[in-house]
């Protein structure tokens, strides 16, 4: 059975202008990667656990901050090419892309060297207009934007 994996696109709009929060995994094999390396905030949904309490989790870990009240709207799901499933939440809200802190994860740095080294979950976060996004983020999660569109 896929991994399956809950996330939070957070959206705000101007006028006829959307934008939208995606944030850029931390730890070395993502330091130099950009255009396609973007998600929406996201983690792995726990035994028990819905989908939307598990993106709304996910989003307090990978930001800092908790996700903002208000119906959400099912983006439904996406399979990323490691065949994990992510399904995807869209909530109207506004953040400070400058302030995004993350939790941390550890992991044997530089590899066979026996020392563990620790990471940031998210190094950095950004607001994009949707077409600058669909550039940014994972290929499989563009679909999210698509559907976003469609619904707002």
């Amino acid at each position: 059975m896929a991994e399956k994996s809950a996330g939070i696109l957070l959206y705000r709009s101007f006028g006829d202008a959307v934008e939208v929060l995606l944030v850029h995994p931390g730890g070395p094999f993502w330091a130099r990667k950009d255009d396609g390396a973007w998600s929406i905030p996201k983690g792995l949904i726990d035994d028990g656990e819905n989908a939307w309490e598990a993106a709304r989790r996910e989003f307090a870990e990978e930001t800092g901050s908790p996700a903002p009240g208000g119906p959400p709207i099912d983006l439904g799901e996406v399979t990323l090419k490691s065949g994990k499933v992510v399904a995807g939440y869209a909530l109207r809200g506004d953040l400070d892309a400058d302030a995004v802190v993350s939790g941390t994860f550890e992991m044997i740095w530089p590899p066979r060297s026996g020392r563990t080294a620790s990471f940031p979950e998210v190094d950095r976060a950004g607001w994009f207009g949707l077409d600058a996004a669909a550039v940014k983020l994972n290929p499989a999660q563009t679909a999210f934007l698509d559907r976003l569109r469609e619904k707002l």
